[in-house]
């Protein structure tokens, strides 16, 4: 028998005069039951063309939009994953929610992004914000410990896998970067530049990253017949780099920066240019992260890269893992290596 389209009352009671037209409104309009409008939504392959075309047009009509919050309140969970980010402003983040994004796409996940700007206050606020919207999980690119709101987040049933995590966490899946290596491939090179007298700038010297990748420079200059100085910067950003530069280029003899973030290095190329400095002839200079703009700057910074594209991946899939594993699931950290990218600042 055919469905019989029900009457629509030109009262307030008209459906098609909701600002929030609900599923019994789309029901009516296509004049079907409640249930066939959610096999719709839900399970199309279940319902006929003809009732599936009536009932999306009714949809249309009406400007009916599913109600998420409710969907997530009912599975207890959703299908989105939310990833915060210590510092959008920094291309290697970029790259993170480019490769988390991709991944998650495959997987048919949707990707919530947000920025703690490296405060740990907007941190634990969008960590709560995504455990009140039931997500499936959260990737984090946290500040260091504590975690405490972390562990609360875990502690609902809710993954949370660290990226670019200085340490392993117990109770979390992560994927890491060999720090030190870094540091010691950016001494290296320089080093075998001709460099014998190396400086490190320590932006924002008590953060654990800092002191990996000073630890890798350590490395390479010990036994090689080299000095190494270390001066502390404020912060990772030029102007830091600016400041602290010109102070180190007029009271030492220096003829090679190792930076542990491109800003910085920006930051002493400008302060050795206003001194009047070659570089890369008399500094060399190299920094970390290859940020995109440092392979465009008037003299291209040599730098050391993280594969931020391939972390975001490896998130996803380790946050997959656990979802599908459940109690079964055992946390695991993935440390991949970073490379140098020789440029204009650091070859004579």
């Amino acid at each position: 028998m055919a469905e019989s389209q029900a009457p629509v009352r030109p009262d307030n009671g008209d459906s098609s005069r909701r600002s929030n037209p609900r599923i019994q409104d789309v029901a009516q309009r296509a004049g079907v039951a409640i249930g066939t409008v959610s096999n719709v939504l839900n399970n199309p392959d279940i319902v006929t063309e003809q009732t599936r075309v009536k009932v999306e047009a009714a949809i249309t009509e009406l400007g009916f939009v599913r109600n998420s919050a409710a969907r997530a309140l009912a599975a207890r969970r959703t299908d989105t994953v939310g990833l915060i980010l210590i510092d959008i402003g920094n291309s290697l983040f970029v790259d993170i929610a480019r490769g988390a994004e991709s991944a998650a796409g495959q997987a048919q996940l949707k990707l919530l992004l947000a920025n703690s700007d490296s405060t740990r206050s907007k941190q634990d606020n969008y960590l709560e914000l995504f455990d009140q919207a039931r997500v499936a999980g959260v990737l984090l690119t946290p500040l260091e410990e504590p975690l405490d709101v972390a562990h609360a987040v875990l502690g609902h049933g809710r993954p949370v896998v660290l990226v670019i995590a200085t340490s392993p966490d117990p109770l979390t899946c992560s994927v890491m970067v060999n720090e030190e290596l870094g540091g010691y491939l950016a001494a290296t090179h320089v080093l075998h530049g001709g460099a014998h007298r190396l400086v490190f700038v320590a932006g924002c010297p008590d953060l654990r990253l800092i002191r990996r990748r000073l630890a890798g420079v350590e490395r390479a200059v010990a036994g090689a017949g080299a000095s190494l100085g270390v001066v502390e910067a404020p912060n990772l950003a030029i102007g830091a780099g600016r400041e602290v530069g010109h102070q180190m280029l007029l009271s030492q003899s220096v003829d090679a920066v190792v930076c542990p973030s491109d800003l910085l290095a920006v930051g002493v190329i400008k302060a050795a240019t206003d001194l009047g400095i070659r570089v890369p002839d008399e500094l060399m200079v190299v920094g970390y992260d290859d940020n995109h703009f440092a392979s465009e700057s008037s003299i291209p910074v040599s730098t050391v890269s993280l594969p931020g594209y391939r972390m975001g991946e490896l998130a996803i899939e380790l946050l997959l893992e656990e979802i599908h594993q459940g109690s079964a699931h055992v946390h695991r950290t993935v440390t991949l290596d970073p490379h140098l990218i020789p440029r204009r600042s650091s070859l004579r």
